[in-house]
């Protein structure tokens, strides 16, 4: 098991990628790719990465950049013009006062992104860089006569992918040495799959992969610019694995928060991947420190599905087989774990439910004999009264 590297803030952290991405830390890697579940600060990191990487002169201006980034705030720059009042004009509205998307009008980008769209969903995107809009539209079957239905109102998994695109699109310009984009030396991809459904989320991680890698002459792979690539989404960064681990040289890593100034930082490359152990041990020390929330239920019995595909069993009934109790536990498991219990709205267990919860969880780990991790093991101070 390879050490844990323990972090108080989140810049020191970027700093760790760069010199991964650098060479300071031997070998060499072109690509740093972790895991990190949602709230552990992906997107603060990002930043922090992009940050470091400018430099300002005496008068505080900024005179250069290296990093070419993906994450939430990039997806902001576009907000929805819907025309409440007639609801026929809908468009997207492209936020021109940033940085992003300066001198594009010039970079004939429509096509480039249209090829890159084409590629998951059948839409037309018309840009006018001018006023700063994107109108949609696409062809439907009506009586077996196709016609083009204009201005429509796309789904937030459509939208996700075409500020993807977009941005695939202004990484092909860096990949192919675009003047405009000389000054970008990494790319940082956070989380691109929001709302999208796993077949998306499997063609985004191989179609990253095939732009971002090329075959040399010698037939070896070689990745065409240092990037770094975050997700909390199990499968995207499984097949990420996959498509890169093999091909250039990458470390990968899971992300753990402990705490607003703790951080801990474990080499997955010789281990397997464990997020799902990551959220067992969240249940751990929830069970130690006495602080059982409703919500917790849910989190339990997606770890017990898991399990269940894993067994191949046909209900999660079948993991707390054998278990004493265990007709009350399912009971349990179904009420509590239907119920509409919501992080954002967290109401504490009363004292019977949290003594059952906890005899389920340890009956479910002691009968399963899970193995956690150094990352995991510091236990939770117990809640005072």
């Amino acid at each position: 098991m390879s050490e844990v590297m323990k972090f108080t803030n989140l810049m020191d952290i970027a700093t760790h990628f760069r010199k991964d991405l650098t060479g300071d830390h031997r070998p060499l890697k072109d690509l740093v790719l972790f895991f990190a579940h949602n709230g552990t600060g992906k997107t603060r990191l990002s930043m922090e990465f992009k940050e470091s990487g400018k430099v300002y002169d005496d008068e505080d201006n900024l005179t250069s950049r290296d990093t070419l980034y993906f994450n939430a705030f990039t997806e902001d720059l576009f907000s929805w013009h819907n025309d409440l009042i007639n609801d026929t004009d809908r468009y997207l509205e492209l936020n021109t006062d940033s940085a992003f998307f300066d001198g594009l009008r010039e970079l004939e980008l429509d096509a480039k992104i249209e090829s890159f769209l084409h590629n998951y969903v059948d839409l037309k995107a018309d840009i006018d860089y001018e006023q700063g809009t994107v109108r949609f539209s696409r062809s439907i079957i009506v009586e077996g006569v196709e016609q083009r239905v204009e201005n429509i109102k796309i789904s937030r998994g459509e939208e996700t992918l075409f500020i993807w695109c977009f941005f695939l699109a202004i990484c092909q310009l860096v990949i192919d040495k675009d003047p405009a984009y000389d000054w970008v030396k990494y790319i940082y991809i956070d989380d691109p799959i929001s709302s999208l459904d796993e077949n998306n989320a499997i063609a985004i991680a191989c179609d990253v992969a095939n732009l971002l890698t090329k075959k040399d002459e010698e037939g070896k792979f070689e990745m065409l610019i240092k990037t770094v690539i975050s997700t909390h989404h199990s499968l995207f960064f499984n097949v990420l694995f996959n498509e890169f681990g093999r091909k250039v040289k990458n470390k990968r890593y899971f992300l753990h928060c402990k705490g607003p100034s703790e951080y801990a930082l474990q080499d997955t490359s010789d281990t397997p991947f464990f997020h799902h152990i990551a959220t067992i041990s969240e249940l751990k020390k929830v069970v130690e420190s006495d602080k059982i929330f409703t919500y917790h239920f849910n989190a339990l019995r997606s770890i017990l599905e898991k399990t269940a595909t894993f067994f191949g069993y046909d209900k999660i009934d079948d993991c707390i087989q054998g278990l004493e109790d265990e007709i009350l536990f399912e009971r349990a498991l179904q009420l509590f774990s239907h119920g509409k219990y919501s992080i954002y709205d967290p109401q504490e267990m009363i004292g019977d439910n949290k003594d059952l919860f906890k005899r389920i969880f340890n009956g479910f780990i002691t009968k399963y004999e899970f193995h956690f991790p150094e990352i995991f093991n510091e236990p939770t101070p117990a809640a005072t009264a």
